[in-house]
């Protein structure tokens, strides 16, 4: 029986890398420059638009809130104490078995890559969860960027009026989530790259033009509040007006795309391939927000992997639900011509427990867990790493936050080691300590 540790209870351009500020600047600023760069402007040359279009890469983060079990999910343990009452599966790649309730996923192995020995160092859902979405430590007093605002700011495009990050959720009450979803996402890249969030009681507000005023008079009440704005912005130095002038820069994107979250507007036959779940709901809108251009899309489920009672009653619920969706959605990004330039990734914010608790449960286990990903051009049918017999610890290839990253910046054509760009601050980078990618799964 596994003992109880005490302690735990380059498929890019570089042109991605393009920062609308630091373009604007490198402009010169002169009026002509930014009629050049207006939302009707150089990129609505519709061959131009069309291949940058083409050209873009994409991330869809579906992320397991509470963390989810990888004996159950990608690295059960048959016949072994830890395992539960699970059988395994054999996949389409040779030699590799995943939980009985993922078969749909068996089938298409052969288009993921699993990784079975992440290993990180916090065990608490609001520091896990911080440290799986920002890729590293924080070192305060300065708020590193979560993965959405950084894949916002270097994959977005320079006129598009998708959101650079869009979060999707059902927004639960009461949890570890919903308090992290309150904080600074963005960090030091600023308001322009925070999430727009959109799920629950969230939704797309006020972006329909009243119908008094013509179209003309508003974007003549635009032009002039702008002016002033900037006027401000400029004299005073002022990161809070900045802050302000990128969220009514968002407002008017989201005038002319709030329709494109609209899930009415989707087929009935998809709404059904995806399952009546928030979750499976929002999977199938974040690919269709891709397909209009968004660069990242974050699909969080609330808390239904935090199994401490109850697991195997539990994961007979939702990792089918799981399957499904994985499922789908790879393959309509295949069938779309997406896949290749878009990234899934597969994981919440630490595995379980390989022992079963009183309540039945499995607690939270960081020591040795599991995540799976697909797209953009990754080696499918690779599994990376192993923990032992029990899946008490990783026995080959030790990977953490840090590699992880690494890999989804290189998978994205960004440079992991990149400096951010941050005059009078200290040195920070994509990905600290010079880690690296997981050079087995990239192509």
């Amino acid at each position: 029986m596994p003992t109880r540790n005490p302690q735990q209870a380059n498929c890019g351009s570089p042109d991605h890398g393009l920062h609308r500020r630091r373009f604007l600047e490198g402009l010169g600023g002169t009026a002509g420059a930014l009629a050049t760069m207006s939302w009707g402007g150089l990129f609505s040359a519709p061959a131009l638009a069309e291949e940058v279009k083409r050209q873009q890469k994409h991330c869809i983060l579906l992320w397991l809130c509470g963390g989810p079990s990888q004996f159950e999910t990608w690295d059960p343990k048959p016949g072994r104490p830890s395992s539960g009452p699970f059988k395994s599966i054999p996949t389409t790649i040779p030699g590799v078995h995943f939980s009985e309730l993922l078969p749909k996923c068996a089938s298409i192995a052969d288009q993921l890559s699993i990784v079975r020995s992440m290993k990180t160092a916090q065990s608490e859902h609001f520091l896990g969860i911080d440290l799986l979405v920002r890729g590293g430590k924080q070192r305060p007093p300065f708020t590193r960027p979560a993965l959405g605002s950084v894949l916002g700011q270097q994959l977005g495009q320079l006129d598009s009026p998708i959101p650079n990050f869009i979060l999707l959720e059902p927004c639960p009450r009461g949890n570890e989530f919903e308090s992290f979803k309150k904080g600074n996402w963005a960090g030091w890249l600023g308001a322009e790259y925070a999430p727009v969030r959109y799920g629950g009681e969230f939704k797309i507000p006020d972006v329909e033009r009243l119908a008094s005023i013509s179209g003309a008079d508003h974007e003549e009440r635009e032009a002039l509040r702008k002016f002033f704005s900037r006027k401000f912005e400029n004299e005073t130095k002022s990161e809070a007006a900045q802050s302000y002038n990128a969220v009514y820069e968002r407002v008017k994107g989201l005038m002319s795309c709030a329709h494109l979250f609209d899930l009415d507007r989707l087929p009935q036959a998809d709404r059904e391939r995806y399952g009546p779940g928030t979750f499976g709901q929002h999977a199938l809108l974040a690919r269709s927000l891709v397909e209009e251009g968004a660069p990242f899309v974050m699909v969080a489920n609330g808390m239904p992997w935090d199994t401490h009672v109850f697991n195997h009653e539990i994961y007979q619920m939702v990792v089918p639900d799981l399957d499904n969706i994985v499922f789908q959605l790879t393959k309509d990004l295949a069938d779309r011509g997406l896949l290749e330039k878009t990234l899934v990734v597969v994981m919440g914010e630490f595995g379980r427990t390989p022992w079963i608790n009183q309540a039945r449960g499995r607690d939270h286990y960081p020591n040795a867990w599991s995540l799976a990903m697909a797209g953009c051009g990754l080696k499918g049918g690779t599994v990376v790493g192993a923990t032992d017999a029990d899946g008490v610890d990783v026995i080959d290839r030790v990977v953490d936050e840090k590699n992880l990253f690494a890999t989804i910046f290189s998978a994205l054509g960004i440079d992991p080691h990149a400096e951010y760009d941050l005059p009078g601050l200290p040195t920070f980078h994509h990905v600290e300590e010079n880690a690296e990618p997981l050079h087995e799964i990239l192509a």
